[in-house]
């Protein structure tokens, strides 16, 4: 058989769809079509045409021989000089016509149709094919134990063979291969979590799997890791957003029981020891760093409580650090930078971190961007990443002196002077820095190191330059950059010491140019005012509907809709209000100034003192008994905050 032959394209029709005869038939030609009027088959039968009768024609035929003569006309015009009953020979041609005519088969003989159907057969055949198949065509329970078996197998067969051969992988190279095989093919089970988890749990498998953590291919392990990771992705908890109630809580409950069966065999500790075995130079290694990390991460989000034993229990966190201190920025560098603010959300590994030099390391990794700005939007997200773990961490005390230590403030301040795209960035570790009563060293030294300078260009940037605009749409949002901004004034003003000399460099930057930092914030204030009355009309629709229906409001709704209300301007406006009635009281120009410009917007300090009692009534408690324990320990610390407030309110109220 000659496959080209087999194989031949047909051929195409020159000049046109429609063939035309020739001006002289061929002799060919008419010997076959007196073929086909005399000895070819009727409608397909084998009986051959009689004889023909005395006028040279028979009577069967000669009531056919119009037919005939018509069909050989219109026939001929799609048909090729080799064909017998179709173009191309093709077997298909008018089985697969479709309503309107078109697409006549596939362009293949019945010959080369058999021929491509065996391939098709052949490609589909193999050991565990058909169960594959199903297995990822509906995944029920019969299927979930299958696969489950061949995993448990396999991993028994080539820990066998390990142990009978360890000098000759050649004796167990192919079971290791099927383990591997076995290990992946239990990837789909993601799928179905509250079908499939608890049967994995049940049938051993889960301690087989840790087993294979120390498995001596490093490749085993990887697939592992690898499908630990993919059965603890977020997406396998959440579900499908058609999901009912009951099956989304499934879902939940199965990854939970997972997540409690992996710690029993330790896997936090598993997985940390494992990290120093996979060489990031090699890409399937790398793979395994980006899917060990990503357990991490599932495992808190599942259970936030891990992660203090994550830090208490292993050496991740020095790890981590090390990660994102290397020079070369890649995907698990980033990855890392993402993991250390999710496990420094509490006090506990806040001062870990900081008794592991974690602070200075930060500091070093961040000063990379003093002179020059993040390459791409990866390392843009690594490095405000790296930033937020960094406030994270100075919301304690203890790390506030080790930051200080470090000469934290002043790395602050040069990299605001360079205005690279960390400095919004610096602003508000800053601001996490010199907030509290154990932030009043911080605020000292921010103002020795020239700090004011910068931050009140920051201030009267373009929002400054702008500020007629924002007069005129008072319901503009305020800038992340100018809240910090505002936080840290906030900062200076409660922790400077009255008649120093660093509060009257403070008070002189609010005198200077004719107020026009005063000015700045007023505008900043009706910013918010404008906002929070969006949000106020907001809640006064909620109460309404609530009390046409019955219902009663309480503490609960109380709090909800004044967290709502901070969000929507409150906060802002609180701090503004803060810092206006300071320097009014430090300062008769600046009161009479405020007076003045406020007036020309309908309003007084009157105002300032309302927005001051809310916020003095809604001091946090705590916070002030925290507050006062810091104070009790440091000479210079300022007086807790409800007090201050309550003497700010007492002077604007006997301004005239």
């Amino acid at each position: 058989m000659n496959v080209d032959d087999i194989f031949k394209a047909p051929k195409v029709p020159m000049g046109g769809n429609k063939r035309r005869m020739p001006d002289a038939p061929t002799p060919e030609m008419l010997k076959r079509m007196k073929m086909d009027i005399s000895a070819k088959p009727v409608n397909g039968s084998e009986e051959m045409m009689p004889p023909p009768s005395a006028n040279g024609m028979s009577a069967k035929a000669k009531g056919k021989s119009r037919a005939v003569t018509v069909e050989d006309e219109r026939d001929d015009d799609a048909m090729d000089e080799d064909t017998d009953f179709a173009p191309g020979n093709d077997a298909d041609y008018y089985v697969e016509e479709d309503d309107e005519g078109r697409f006549f088969g596939g362009g293949l003989t019945s010959e080369q149709k058999t021929i491509l159907s065996i391939f098709e057969k052949a490609g589909g055949e193999g050991e565990d094919g058909g169960a594959a198949a199903d297995d990822r065509d509906e995944l029920n329970i019969t299927a979930v134990r299958r696969m489950l078996l061949r995993f448990e197998r396999a991993a028994d067969k080539n820990q066998d063979q390990r142990s009978k051969y360890p000098d000759d992988p050649s004796k167990f190279i192919d079971s290791e291969a099927d383990l591997d095989s076995a290990i992946k093919s239990l990837l789909p089970l993601a799928q179905s979590p509250a079908l499939a988890y608890p049967e994995l749990i049940k049938s051993g498998a889960v301690a087989k799997l840790i087993g294979l953590m120390s498995h001596e291919n490093a490749d085993i392990m990887i697939d592992v890791v690898q499908l630990i990771h993919e059965l603890l992705d977020e997406d396998a908890a959440a579900g499908d957003e058609d999901d009912d109630d009951d099956e989304g809580e499934g879902r939940e409950g199965a990854v939970k029981a997972l997540v409690d069966a992996l710690l029993e065999y330790s896997i936090l500790e598993l997985l940390v020891d494992n990290l120093p075995r996979l060489n990031e130079n090699e890409e399937a290694d790398r793979q395994g760093v980006f899917d060990l990390l990503g357990i991490f991460e599932s495992m808190i989000g599942i259970n936030p409580q891990l992660s203090t034993h994550l830090v208490s229990k292993t050496t991740i966190l020095p790890w981590l650090l090390k990660r994102i201190a290397a020079k070369n920025h890649d995907g698990n560098r980033g990855y890392a930078a993402e993991i250390i603010p999710i496990l420094v959300d509490n006090r506990e590994n806040k001062l870990a971190l900081g008794k592991i030099d974690g602070i200075e390391t930060i500091l070093k990794v961040l000063s990379q961007y003093r002179r020059r700005n993040p390459s791409d939007a990866d390392e843009t997200e690594f490095m405000e990443n790296v930033f937020d773990a960094l406030c994270a961490a100075l919301t304690e005390p203890e790390n506030k002196k080790l930051f200080l230590d470090a000469e934290g403030v002043d790395l602050m301040v040069l990299m605001m002077k360079d205005k690279k795209d960390s400095a919004s960035q610096c602003i508000k570790v800053l601001d996490f820095a010199m907030s509290g009563a154990a932030g009043t060293t911080c605020c000292e030294t921010f103002v020795e190191a020239l700090g004011l300078k910068t931050l009140f260009s920051a201030f009267m940037g373009k929002a400054g330059k702008k500020s007629k605009g924002s007069t005129s749409n008072p319901a503009s949002a305020i800038s992340d950059e100018t809240g910090h901004i505002l936080g840290v004034l906030s900062s200076l003003f409660t922790n400077l010491p009255s008649e120093s000399v660093a509060r009257t460099r403070l008070l002189a930057k609010f005198v200077e140019n004719d107020y026009e930092k005063v000015d700045r914030l007023l505008d900043v204030r009706e910013s918010a005012v404008g906002r929070l009355k969006a949000v106020d009309k907001e809640i006064d629709v909620e109460k309404k509907e609530m009390l046409a229906e019955g219902e009663e409001i309480g503490e609960v709704e109380q709090d909800r809709w004044y967290l709502r209300r901070l969000d929507g301007g409150l906060y802002t406006l609180q701090t503004v209000d803060y810092i206006l009635a300071w320097v009014c009281m430090e300062d008769d120009g600046i009161l009479a100034h405020a007076q003045q410009m406020m007036s020309r917007r309908g309003r007084s300090v009157k105002d300032v003192v309302e927005v001051l009692k809310v916020f003095r009534d809604n001091v946090d408690e705590s916070d002030e008994s925290a507050s006062s324990g810091t104070a009790a320990a440091a000479d210079d610390a300022s007086p807790p905050q409800r007090e201050i407030l309550g003497g700010l309110i007492g002077f604007l109220e006997s301004v005239p």
